[in-house]
């Protein structure tokens, strides 16, 4: 039995992964999956992949693409999530802030540097037109830590995955004021170099299973219901996601890594690029 260590945010795109090990599915092609939920998000997980913490990561693409450029000794092996994540952006509940404009040259709330919250508030800024050098962030680690600066009022702002939120904003803790799409798929599967090197028949046969759960998710009965009771959602908002969401069975193509590469090197994010074969292997 072959164990591999896999991290990944604990979201309702994952819940394939959890089907598969609860299955035994890994188990049976000899491999001992071991499924660590990581709330801190991207930057958190890339770190576990530098030192060597985690095998594989289901993590944003932007945020790996990023951490890659800058050593991350990782390599995209294949596209998990095709679709885009919605990433809401959020204000406290009693916040005077009513549109985007309003958050201009105000403070976003981000999990960490180089994680999904912090390159999509200059994703956003780009998209509104304004001078994304002037950003200022405050670290919260995870929701929770979101939820108190905001309420507090020592940050404005703070962007994460619409449909994780919503029972937040529900509660009336957050209001959203509009959504920020990612311009590319949002999460990739990526594995460290050494574990490519070493076990690469193992990775292959990883992702031959979660493609075969993937591939016919949507179609499994009840999954709405067993997604809204899982993840404390509304059953309506767990269909609305799920009629949007695209997983892949496929890799990242060249053109959509050199389109991340251009965008975050407009935004200075990086400050060069890599050659695709640097970034993405096949197993």
């Amino acid at each position: 039995m072959k164990k591999i260590n896999i991290v990944g945010v604990p979201e309702h795109f994952n819940l394939p992964w959890h089907l598969a090990i609860e299955d035994g599915a890994f188990h049976d092609r000899g491999i001992d999956l071991n499924w660590t939920d990581i709330p801190e998000g991207t930057g958190r997980m890339c770190q576990m992949l530098r030192d060597g913490e985690t095998d594989i990561a289901i993590i944003l693409t932007e945020g790996l693409v990023k951490d890659i450029v800058a050593g991350n000794p990782s390599k995209i092996v294949q596209v998990f999530v095709q679709s885009p994540l919605y990433w809401g952006v959020h204000v406290g509940s009693s916040s005077a802030y009513r549109n985007m404009e309003d958050l201009k040259g105000k403070k976003a709330a981000i999990s960490r540097f180089g994680s999904g919250s912090h390159l999509m508030a200059y994703i956003n800024a780009d998209n509104q037109g304004w001078d994304y050098s002037d950003l200022k962030f405050e670290v919260v680690n995870n929701i929770d830590g979101a939820i108190e600066v905001l309420t507090e009022g020592t940050a404005d702002y703070f962007m994460w995955e619409h449909f994780t939120t919503k029972p937040i904003v529900d509660k009336g803790i957050f209001r959203r004021i509009d959504d920020c799409p990612t311009p590319w798929p949002c999460f990739v599967i990526a594995v460290r170099d050494e574990v490519l090197s070493k076990n690469s028949s193992v990775i292959k046969h990883v992702l031959e299973v979660i493609n075969i759960y993937t591939a016919d998710f949507k179609d499994i009965p009840s999954i709405d219901r067993m997604l809204s009771n899982r993840y404390e959602q509304k059953i309506v908002d767990i269909q609305e996601w799920l009629s949007i969401t695209r997983w892949s069975q496929e890799n990242i193509t060249p053109i959509t890594v050199k389109n991340i590469q251009d965008q975050l090197a407009k935004l200075n994010i990086i400050e060069s690029s890599l050659p695709y074969s640097k970034i993405v292997t096949n197993v």
